[in-house]
């Protein structure tokens, strides 16, 4: 046998391993009570607050490491963890610890003409193997949500975090132990080889269900390859629109926002529209206050008459994820038109209007086609944290099981129950 045969070898060992082991842990997940699903993430909280300082020691070999390599601006952002953000992890299992445990639920309940009685249990899954690119918080965010929902999880972090990932990963597994529930529930993927990725993606023996998070590139490769079922988005190609019944301090406030508050995430607004009817009056200012922050603009024809400055769009920049501090600009006539060009370019992911005719801000939730929709609000609210889920799991542009952001319950299932007292059906 070669050595590179035996290595496949070794590492589909070393992932069934980890898959059985994943499956006797969700078993015993899927039975633990509230209480103690409750103390393993206040106590993974606490660990991670004590451990701050060797968390970001363990980060900065990554961040060294991800210079060498030339990783870009916005993936080393990802990257990266301060204080402020491992603080924001430990919250985030505390919020979690603080919303109801969904698992056992009874909904619709009802009783039939035959006297049994019909409804649903919210159920876990079972095994959730989640692989994602650069941000270590996931590896935290990820395991809080899947503990309470009652489930295990298999990790594969990137290679450019894999000393990241270790110590929060640590500091899950002593959070489990400290409430009695089996460290297997949470195990991460020892290995940096892409064979295990293979290997995770097909064991539909071991593994419910996959959730990528990372570049197109990778969740394209998972969604193509993988037998076990994929919630997923594969990009962030979000939109605010300006309408003509804008409030332009508010307007010039979220695009800002939108564009600005972070570049490397999903969530952050890729192009702006704007009703030619108060382009003249938004597009000067607000142009001005991207310059100062460094942001490129790249411009229609329409939006390059009112800022020269911009450079000319091609049709590439209205389907852009930059991930960058570059924004595509475009006038368009009317809402009509606005809503044309999202449902045309939009990756599904996330949109905003400004306006304050609520005529016009029905029409927009109504017709706009994707998982989350707002009025006069940053897109970079499409949070799971932000919409009170606790931390999410990632997001979803699918229709089926679950939409937009992915918290408890889209970790669940729910199954029919049926209760009777000895009734036979005549």
């Amino acid at each position: 046998m070669s050595a590179t045969a035996e290595s496949v070898q070794n590492i589909q060992a070393y992932m069934a391993e980890l898959g059985q082991q994943a499956r006797a842990a969700g078993r015993a997940m899927a039975r633990a009570g509230s209480d103690a699903k409750n103390q393993a993430l206040t106590a993974m909280a606490d660990t991670i607050d004590a451990r701050a300082a060797q968390l970001v020691e363990e980060n900065a070999k990554d961040m060294a490491a991800g210079r060498e390599r030339g990783l870009d601006a916005a993936l080393l952002d990802r990257l990266e963890l301060t204080p402020e953000r491992i603080a924001a992890m430990a919250d985030g299992l505390r919020q979690i610890a603080a919303l109801p445990d969904p698992v056992g639920a009874i909904d619709d309940l009802r009783s039939r003409p035959s006297g049994i009685q019909v409804g649903k249990m919210r159920v876990p899954l079972g095994v959730i193997g989640i692989i994602y690119e650069s941000r270590p918080n996931v590896t935290a965010d990820a395991a809080g949500l899947c503990l309470k929902s009652g489930n295990a999880t298999i990790l594969r972090g990137g290679s450019e975090a894999i000393h990241s990932n270790r110590a929060i990963a640590e500091c899950i597994r002593s959070g489990l132990d400290a409430a009695g529930l089996p460290k297997d529930a949470v195990q991460v993927v020892n290995t940096t080889d892409r064979e295990a990725v293979g290997h995770l993606i097909t064991m539909t023996g071991e593994v419910d269900v996959i959730v990528p998070r990372g570049g197109k590139g990778l969740i394209e490769r998972i969604s193509r390859d993988a037998s076990v079922p994929v919630i997923k988005h594969l990009d962030g190609v979000c939109h605010v629109y300006i309408d003509e019944a804008a409030d332009l301090d508010k307007a010039l406030a979220v695009a800002f926002n939108a564009k600005t508050q972070r570049y490397g995430t999903c969530n952050t607004m890729e192009t702006l529209l704007v009703a030619e009817s108060v382009a003249a009056q938004v597009l000067p200012p607000l142009a001005e206050r991207f310059t100062d922050a460094g942001v490129e603009l790249r411009g229609c024809e329409a939006s390059r008459r009112l800022v020269p400055a911009m450079t000319a769009a091609t049709d590439e920049d209205w389907g852009a994820e930059y991930l960058a501090p570059v924004l595509a600009v475009r006038v368009v006539a009317d809402l009509d038109a606005a809503m044309e060009h999202i449902n045309a370019w939009s990756s599904g992911h996330t949109e905003s209007i400004v306006t304050q005719d609520w005529s016009r801000a029905q029409r927009f939730l109504r017709e706009v086609d994707s998982s989350s929709v707002m009025v006069n609000a940053s897109t970079r609210f499409a949070d799971g944290f932000e919409y009170g889920l606790g931390a999410e799991i990632g997001i979803s542009t699918d229709k089926l099981h679950a939409r937009g952001p992915v918290g408890l319950e889209g970790l669940t299932s729910q199954k029919w129950i049926v209760l009777g007292d000895g009734h036979v059906r005549g």
